[in-house]
């Protein structure tokens, strides 16, 4: 699969699942359609965990190769 196909596909995913929080948020949906939901929201966030641990990998590998500095953790407050 191309790099590209990788990030279409995470943020095709991402896409899906925010879909799917808003349609739950709304609260329009019956209970076995908010657990159908839930359930695949959960897969959709997996997905997305491991994209973005690839991600996180792929950026180590190449920090290392180029000898810069190890990667540090993001922080909001900034």
């Amino acid at each position: 699969m191309s790099k590209k196909n990788h990030s279409i596909n995470f943020e095709e995913t991402l896409a899906e699942l925010e879909a799917l929080v808003e349609k739950m948020e709304a609260g329009e949906l019956s209970l076995e359609q908010s657990l159908q939901h839930f359930e695949r929201g959960i897969a959709l966030a997996g997905t997305c965990r491991e994209a973005l641990a690839r991600a996180e990998q792929k950026v180590r590998i190449l920090l290392e190769k180029e000898g810069k500095a190890a990667l540090e953790p993001f922080n909001t407050a900034d």
